[in-house]
């Protein structure tokens, strides 16, 4: 057996044998099984540890000493108990004082299906097109002695609806998925950073805020965001607009029938027009490469997949309770921001900044020059690594509020 999986077997063994964790009491199934939580769920608290057990090598960090697949609980969109899948990845060598500082890390947007959940990622990148990128960067960080954990949130691996842009309860899938990374690890320390991009930016933003509420036992340090997603009626203002095919329509797609899934007072029918309600399903096909690329998304027109002076006031109400901006968040944050990014736009990110500095949050700018959307977390992987390797040296964290840089035009 190899020494990482060696290692894997003694902590799940040292897992079972402890009576006050009540955690799992075998290995999960192989394959598409493990996502297929028992029902009724076992009981326990949010990050109690379903099963787990050795991660695929595709959607691994090569650098680990152990990279495991979690199945834990959490809550879904309503609040209600629900399992939710995860990866854990342990350095090398022996933790420090106080344990492996972690960095729970939240992805982006992979799509709405099960099959998009970043565990189950391959080396093509069927769910995550970042992925070598972003292995990369996580991999660093593995390297130098920090634990990462990631969710895949709620209904990507398990069974659906996946809520989309929707922050308080992905907020907390990420920070569970903390709890449940620690009761398998008892070396993963008690002080964490949480890191994202794109939909994982704006997860990332509220898990930072959520943090003291759903973690207290646990220290936040710091959060850093990649490109977040935010201002999402004006995206859906533009692309209702656009005369042509529009990147952003797949997303905007995405989060109305997220939306539309958890606030009931959303009626798509009188949203989208017959067209684009007999299209909708196609989302749940494939993941976003394929909805980007593939069938009557890849080449409808924007403007014509609405219908004229749709009433969204149901709809502007729900976006405005997954706006970033309007978190506080306790840690200082870190944003970076792409110039050429045409997914999230750099106008709108330096919008963001400016409503984050409003709610007092201590916060970072740092505008890439020429980076686009993917590009951001490799221009930014330097000052990243920089930033997070200072917050948990407790250094005082500088702010740009006073004289915000600006990524767009």
């Amino acid at each position: 057996m190899p020494p990482k999986f060696l290692r894997y077997a003694l902590l799940l063994g040292a897992l079972c044998a402890a009576p006050a964790l009540a955690e799992p009491e075998r290995p999960g199934p192989a394959g598409a099984a493990f996502y297929q939580a028992p029902s009724p769920l076992p009981p326990g608290e949010r990050g109690a540890v379903i099963w787990a057990r050795p991660l695929a090598a595709e959607a691994s960090l090569p650098s680990a000493a152990a990279n495991l697949l979690v199945l834990y609980r959490s809550t879904d969109a309503e609040g209600k108990a629900a399992a939710v899948s995860g990866t854990v990845a342990i350095p090398p060598g022996t933790p420090p004082a106080g344990g492996w500082p972690v960095i729970t890390w939240a992805h982006g947007t992979t799509g709405l299906a099960s099959a998009c959940a970043p565990s189950l990622d391959t080396p093509e990148g069927r769910s995550i097109p970042t992925s070598a990128a972003l292995r990369r960067l996580l991999d660093r960080f593995v390297r130098r002695g920090y634990a990462v954990v990631a969710s895949d949130y709620i209904g990507l691996g398990t069974p659906g609806p996946h809520p989309f842009l929707q922050g308080g309860p992905t907020g907390r899938n990420t920070l569970d998925m903390l709890r449940a990374a620690r009761r398998i690890e008892p070396a993963i320390g008690s002080r964490y950073a949480v890191m994202g991009h794109s939909q994982g930016g704006q997860v990332a933003l509220f898990a930072g805020a959520l943090g003291p509420e759903v973690v207290p036992e646990l220290t936040q340090v710091g959060t850093l965001a990649f490109a977040p997603g935010s201002q999402i009626m004006d995206r859906l203002a533009m692309v209702r607009q656009a005369p042509d095919v529009q990147l952003s329509m797949p997303y905007v797609l995405y989060a109305l029938q997220s939306f539309a899934g958890t606030y009931r007072d959303i009626d798509l029918q009188r949203l989208l027009t017959p067209p684009a309600l007999v299209h909708l399903p196609d989302l749940q096909q494939g993941c976003m490469t394929h909805a980007l690329t593939t069938g009557y998304w890849a080449g409808a027109i924007a403007r014509d997949q609405f219908l004229p002076d749709a009433d969204d006031t149901a709809l502007a109400r729900a976006a405005a309770a997954n706006e970033p901006g309007a978190l506080r968040l306790p840690a200082p944050v870190l944003i970076v921001q792409g110039t050429a990014d045409v997914t999230v736009m750099p106008e709108a990110t330096d919008r963001l900044t400016h409503q984050l500095c409003g709610k007092g949050t201590r916060l970072a700018y740092r505008p890439e020059p020429g980076a686009d959307h993917n590009g951001s977390m490799v221009a930014g992987e330097a000052a990243a690594h920089a930033w997070i390797e200072a917050r948990f040296a407790g250094e005082a964290a500088a702010s740009d509020c006073g004289s915000l840089p600006k990524a767009g035009k």
